[in-house]
């Protein structure tokens, strides 16, 4: 005896299309996860890049000028994307420690439409350089005229004997004072680097991310990096990208070039 038309024509009930639509639900939500797992990846990997890409062109530019460029001082504006710098080779306000790349100086490519250098989240790209507010550290005897890193004369007449003596990269801002690590690990010696150039990371954090951050934009010469750090991290949040160009390989360009001793 075949099925009545009302048993044959009977469709999914309610219980059968809730478990389809949750099925295919979490299909979805693993695939969204998986697809902004691998643009945040993208966008670490392109940001590190665009970073090392910066710091090439800042060691290329001093081969060329025979010093290092201060930083940027405003994201707008006809002077945006270049050096702030007076004719003695001091940086202008507010000084070597908080400004950003100097994009157009450099000729680096990915700019803002005002001309400020930008990381893969459209945030602009910072850079610091070691201070013409403080004489380096040279040999016995030599008494350098500052500022040296930022000044092609002062940089060849003091000699290469001069180290800074300013920027410092910790582990952690718990610790650290305005001038050092203080009671925080240092990751790098302080006269060891003469440039440093960074992304405040996807948060764009300017101080909300954590202390952590917060040490990097307040325009001292301490800074702090490590491995990312998620929300309610100990010291907060932590996203930041850094790279650095130590002395020693300053050194090592302008000698290979012919601009020093």
């Amino acid at each position: 005896m075949s099925a009545s038309p009302a048993r044959r024509a009977r469709g999914f009930t309610l219980t059968e299309l809730a478990v389809v639509f949750l099925i295919i639900s979490l299909l979805l939500g693993t695939a969204l996860y998986t697809l902004s797992a691998q643009t945040e990846q993208r966008n670490f990997e392109e940001t590190r890049r665009r970073l090392e890409a910066a710091r090439e062109l800042v060691l290329a530019f001093a081969i060329v000028n025979g010093r290092l460029p201060c930083p940027a001082i405003t994201l707008t504006g006809a002077q945006a994307g270049l050096e702030a710098i007076s004719g003695g080779g001091s940086c202008f306000a507010p000084g070597p420690y908080g400004g950003w790349l100097p994009a157009r100086t450099i000729g680096f490519q990915i700019l803002s439409p005002q001309g400020s250098a930008l990381d893969a989240w459209n945030n602009p790209i910072r850079y610091a350089v070691s201070s013409h507010a403080l004489s380096p550290t040279c040999a016995a005897g030599i008494i350098p005229t500052p500022p040296h890193f930022t000044n092609a004369t002062n940089l060849r007449t003091n000699g290469i004997t001069c180290k800074p003596n300013d920027l410092v990269v910790c582990q952690s801002a718990a610790g650290i004072t305005a001038t050092a690590c203080g009671t925080a690990v240092p990751l790098t010696n302080q006269n060891a680097l003469v440039a440093l150039v960074f992304s405040i990371g996807k948060n764009g954090a300017t101080g909300s991310g954590g202390i952590d951050e917060a040490a990097n934009v307040n325009n001292d010469r301490v800074f702090v990096w490590h491995t990312p750090a998620p929300t309610g991290a100990a010291n907060g949040e932590f996203d930041d990208q850094m790279t650095w160009i130590t002395v020693g390989e300053l050194y090592g360009k302008l000698i290979a070039a012919g601009l020093l001793p």
